[in-house]
């Protein structure tokens, strides 16, 4: 195992993930914020160094931690050859196996090989698999002629936004999540759309992973063109500063998938895999 905090080594290894996308995609966002003021207090953890065949991003050993909170306790996974990933799993002090996590990626080997370390640790690990996209380059900005008033406006959220948000997304409704969703909003990127009063009624934020998540429309909002502006706005934000702009969408989620598709969005071949891993002793506290 390598942990690599060398600033020149983990440019390097930005540029190399690059030419392995699409699969790279989400340890490649966690390194770009790496190099970019690190605002998530995250590592880079290989198997060797420059001729790697397995790199994780997790969160720094020195940073505070909820052992309940598996939206903050998040790995990137990206290997050239799966084996390698699986020692590095099984390497000593590389993954908190007492704490609920989730190890993200976008290969489709990972939920296996990550399955067959976590049984032999009696951990519990459930599997949900996502379409995934990729915007093109965003040229222009979407009209926003109509939002130039007064009211409704464009604009971000604010961490006093954050309650909303955890009541809304269908992963949160609990504490780990409110307060991830409010580190989000003050470290990277989002978009809203405001009323008079100033509440958000249309958004999306992007995650430690530089990916746009969580869009979301008030029922009462909606068919008003919010959705596809939001999204537009924030994957031109996120290109503007040099990052891919890429999602993930239910396939069931047939709302979605249609406005994806008016956007001309890229349904990428691989798809996103997302693992939470819950330990025995914490599987009556467990809130997935």
């Amino acid at each position: 195992m390598i942990v690599l905090n060398c600033s020149t080594k983990l440019l390097i290894l930005e540029k190399m993930l690059k030419s392995h996308f699409p699969e790279s995609l989400k340890v490649y966002g966690a390194v770009m914020n790496i190099n970019r003021g690190n605002p998530f207090q995250k590592e880079v953890v290989l198997d060797s160094w420059p001729d790697f065949k397995a790199v994780i991003t997790r969160r720094q050993r020195e940073a505070e931690a909820d052992d309940l909170d598996h939206y903050t306790n998040a790995y990137a996974v990206f290997y050239k050859d799966a084996q390698a990933y699986r020692q590095l799993l099984e390497e000593r002090d590389v993954i908190n196996w007492d704490q609920i996590f989730q190890i993200q990626g976008l290969q489709s080997d990972l939920y296996d090989v990550s399955k067959a370390v976590a049984d032999s640790k009696f951990l519990d690990i459930k599997l949900m698999s996502f379409r995934a996209v990729h915007f093109s380059p965003v040229s222009t900005l979407p009209d926003i002629s109509s939002l130039l008033g007064s009211s409704p406006r464009l604009t971000s959220l604010s961490v006093f936004d954050a309650d909303l948000l955890n009541r809304t997304w269908s992963r949160g409704g609990n504490v780990q999540c409110l307060r991830y969703i409010a580190n989000l909003i003050s470290c990277f990127p989002s978009v809203c759309v405001r009323d008079e009063r100033g509440s958000p009624v249309s958004w999306s934020i992007t995650d430690q992973f530089a990916t746009m998540c969580h869009g979301y429309t008030l029922p009462e909002h909606r068919r008003k063109g919010y959705s596809r502006l939001v999204a537009l706005t924030l994957a031109r934000k996120l290109q503007s500063r040099g990052f891919p702009s890429q999602g993930n969408v239910l396939d069931g989620n047939t709302a979605s998938i249609g406005l994806l598709e008016s956007l001309h969005a890229d349904f990428l071949p691989c798809r996103f895999h997302r693992l939470i891993l819950t330990p025995a002793a914490f599987s009556a506290q467990a809130r997935l």
